[in-house]
């Protein structure tokens, strides 16, 4: 077994110590491919001194991660290697109180369709002037527009409809019988391509945008599969078949229905241009409303207190300024405001902004956060890296804004990250999904018989301020609703049962 005495002043481990630690790896089922990259890794640490201690460690993964050429996988895989082989061979002290997970799940790039710049990386042109030049799917040049988008079986005018509906759909084919369905791929990816199109000139978000792509892709596969016609041909009464098809053989819940309804909805309005139209009720799955899943905060301690940073500080932020999981992680440094108290959340759900509060128990532990991610940062612009993701349009602006220390990301990912569209090297936050994983874990290792998740923390959130005595209407301001009724469900989490009466088996 290799042990500390087994490393030489050079670092380099000897080469009965490298035979022991492939036998290891032979043990741990490990490909055998990978397994010189292994010790590659491992004898990179060692001739770094990483064994020495935690924080040679640390400052070991720090630099490697501001690799340009390193893929996230591969500083997993040599977490993987220095685990092993500090923690299973070497037995350090350190190693077995040290965050190997956390560290590994610091190291997750975002994918290309990924919120944070998936309207950057999923590009939709814009339509030229003129849409004349369409062809009709037997490849007959259209005398008019219009008729590409709406079938005249619809019974609608082309002139009665909007010039941007005019021109959504600029190769769609006139239904006839005696042609064939389009390939459904073809056709899948055309409307989408409008559907992106007319999303993205209404403002809506990009999660509505997700969302509403998804379902209609099912409905469009649904339409060419099932009912043998294009959605634009097929009309409403295919939303009203697709609805009872979702409720009746995938059995959705009634709110699942809705969604895929509002989708369908813009779908048939914004791009098919078929504004008035009646749809038939149809079946619902009826399911009831459950209430949110709340934590007390004996329970909120117990969690925290089997998370390491920097995930421990990201939850302690959602249950102490009620943020979402995604507002959390987007947090840059000039959004805290010590000196008045405040976090600004900018482009939250919907779009919206707010402040919240700055929990005054956090300071000083944000501040230190705040001071290890920014000498961090010096360290990065010191080999020429240093520059964090950020809108495209912003960067045509301020061309050096990347690169300073207010745009950074509070929890900024462990690597290097290229745009998927253009390219560009920037460091990224961390990835919700690894967040998720994290309090799942944390809450498996408790006694709490809850679903809890990582928005279960707002709504304790919420829960907390209303049992305080906190006027609803500052609640809902702090979480953003915009609806009153929608904080409201928090009163009846709160509510003792049966009006606040003893139950039976407490009555003397």
């Amino acid at each position: 077994m290799i042990t500390p005495s087994d490393i030489p002043s050079d670092g380099q481990p000897d080469a009965p110590a490298r035979l022991r630690f492939l036998q290891r790896l032979v043990a741990l089922s490990i490909k055998p491919a990978a397994r010189g990259y292994f010790v590659q890794w491992a004898e990179a640490w060692t001739k770094a001194r990483g064994h020495r201690s935690a924080a040679a460690t640390t400052a070991f993964f720090d630099a490697l991660g501001r690799s340009t050429h390193l893929y996230d996988w591969q500083f997993r895989q040599a977490v993987d290697a220095v685990r092993i082989l500090a923690l299973e061979i070497l037995t350090l002290p350190w190693a077995s109180t040290f965050d190997w997970r956390g560290l590994a799940d610091q190291a997750w790039s975002l994918e290309p369709d990924h919120r944070t710049h998936g309207r950057e990386s999923i590009k939709v042109g814009a339509l030229p002037p003129d849409a004349r030049s369409v062809l009709s799917r037997n490849g007959d040049s259209l005398p008019d527009a219009s008729r590409a988008v709406l079938p005249s079986s619809c019974g609608v005018p082309p002139q009665a409809l909007p010039s941007a509906s005019r021109a959504a759909l600029p190769s769609q084919p006139i239904q006839d019988p005696s042609v064939p369905l389009p390939e459904i791929n073809t056709e899948v990816a055309r409307i989408v391509e409008a559907l992106r199109r007319a999303i993205r000139l209404e403002g809506l978000a990009y999660a509505t945008e997700q969302t509403y792509v998804y379902w209609n892709i099912r409905f469009t596969r649904f339409c060419l599969t099932k009912l043998k016609q294009a959605p634009q041909d097929a009309g409403p009464p295919a939303i009203t078949a697709y609805l009872d098809s979702l409720a009746l053989e995938c059995n959705v819940s009634t709110a699942t229905q809705k969604q895929a309804l509002n989708a369908m909805v813009f779908l048939t309005r914004r791009v098919f241009g078929i504004e008035d139209f009646t749809i038939e009720t149809p079946h619902h799955c009826y399911t009831y409303r459950r209430p949110p899943v709340v934590l007390s905060r004996r329970e909120v301690a117990a969690i925290l207190a089997h998370l390491e940073d920097p995930w421990k500080l990201a939850a302690q932020l959602m249950f102490g300024s009620g943020l979402r999981l995604m507002e959390c992680l987007r947090l840059r440094a000039k959004d805290l405001d010590f000196d008045q108290g405040t976090i600004t959340v900018h482009d939250g759900k919907g779009g919206k902004h707010r402040v919240v509060p700055l929990p005054v128990a956090l300071e000083e532990r944000l501040k230190d956060h705040l001071a290890k991610a920014r000498s961090k940062h010096l360290k990065d612009l010191a080999v020429g890296a240093g520059e964090v993701h950020m809108p495209e349009s912003l960067l045509r602006k301020w061309p050096s804004a990347s690169r300073e220390w207010s745009w950074q990301y509070i929890f900024a990912s462990a690597t290097l990250c290229p745009h998927p569209q253009t390219g560009r090297v920037a460091r990224h936050h961390l990835h919700e999904a690894s967040m998720q994983r994290q309090f799942k874990d944390a809450v498996a290792k408790t006694d709490i018989a809850k679903r809890a998740t990582c928005h279960t923390l707002r709504h304790s959130f919420a829960s907390c301020l209303l049992q305080s005595g906190t006027d609803i209407r500052t609640v809902q301001d702090l979480l953003g609703h915009a609806d009153v009724s929608t904080t409201m469900i928090y009163l009846h989490v709160i509510k003792r049962p049966g009006a606040g009466g003893p139950s039976p088996l407490d009555i003397p």
